[in-house]
């Protein structure tokens, strides 16, 4: 990657993995049990009384591991973040071709975003009405954005992607992604995965390696022949 690289967006370990086994797997219990809530209902609708009943475990054990539902429904996209970020690397990391390093990151964002697109609408619902979640849901977005940006920007430097300002078009693609994630996958039933990605691929080639998305295309045309 260039000295001038942004940094990856880091997001915490996941606390899955860092607690003693028992506790780990009471706090993992409790965030299944939200994480399964809000597969069919809203944020709104839930309670500690509602989430602990879905468990073997005591409303007072909720407070061992969360400070409120806040803090539950953070943790969870926290979590969908670090799925994120991971799979990321393909392209951000700047270690393979610009096309071959973005497919291969947009599948591994559907993939999250089909496991966890309810967590996604479930925060972005809420948010309008509740001044933490909008700012913990604009800060999951923003998050990516500035090192997207950083990515386009050594594209344009060696003339693989055109020239533009940068930072609104890394805006714009990653709302676009969390809107059509959320469209598709943010209730059941869920739409076909193959066809979100094709549809957020094609967006993403055709802005940032118009060239290069021009013969993809051909590619596949030639190859249903």
């Amino acid at each position: 990657m260039s000295k001038d690289a942004k940094p990856v967006p880091r997001t915490r370990p996941s606390s899955r993995h860092m607690l003693p086994s028992k506790a780990a797997l009471t706090r993992s219990t409790i965030l299944d049990a939200g994480s399964a809530f809000l597969e069919t209902r809203p944020f709104r609708d839930l309670t500690v009384g509602i989430l602990m009943a879905a468990t073997e475990y005591s409303r007072p054990t909720f407070y061992l591991y969360f400070n409120d539902l806040h803090g539950l429904l953070e943790t969870l996209l926290d979590e969908v973040k670090g799925g994120i970020v991971e799979g990321a690397q393909a392209w951000l990391s700047n270690e393979s071709d610009g096309v071959s390093g973005l497919q291969k990151s947009l599948r591994a964002l559907v993939d999250v975003g089909y496991e966890h697109g309810t967590i996604l609408r479930a925060v972005s619902n809420a948010a309008p009405r509740d001044s933490r979640l909008e700012h913990v849901w604009e800060t999951f977005l923003s998050s990516f954005d500035e090192v997207v940006s950083a990515r386009i920007e050594q594209d344009q430097a060696i003339g693989v992607t055109p020239e533009f300002d940068p930072l609104p078009v890394a805006r714009a693609l990653n709302r676009m992604d969390a809107g059509i994630l959320i469209n598709a996958f943010g209730a059941h039933p869920k739409a076909e995965k193959e066809e979100v990605l094709s549809a957020i691929t094609c967006i993403w080639l055709a802005t940032l390696y118009p060239f290069d998305a021009q013969l993809v295309v051909g590619d596949k045309s030639n190859g249903s022949a």
